[in-house]
């Protein structure tokens, strides 16, 4: 198995091995990860890597996936209509 062509978070383009040499250094939570390496902070938000991540802390650390807190969410942008982008440049002139 070739870790550094296995891709975990296609989002941020993080292989296996990035996440293992993490792992060896001592950054072993999701947020240390996450903080270092961008991983579940693309557009998915993780949906797609968070619990290959997960899995991989919990076999380095001898644990249960279960056990490794997942990662904090926060909502990338706020939607704002169009409406309100018109008016506002209207009220700067």
């Amino acid at each position: 198995m070739n870790k550094d062509k296995i891709i975990i978070c296609r989002c941020s383009d993080v292989t296996l091995e990035d996440i293992h040499k993490l792992l060896e250094e001592g950054y072993t939570s999701f947020e240390d990860l996450k903080r270092l390496l961008r991983i579940g902070m693309g557009p998915c938000q993780g949906q797609t890597c968070a619990e290959l991540v997960r899995k991989e802390i919990a076999n380095f650390l001898h644990q249960k996936a279960e056990t490794v807190p997942i990662h904090k969410t926060r909502p990338l942008t706020i939607g704002v209509k169009l409406r309100a982008i018109a008016e506002g440049a209207k009220d700067e002139n």
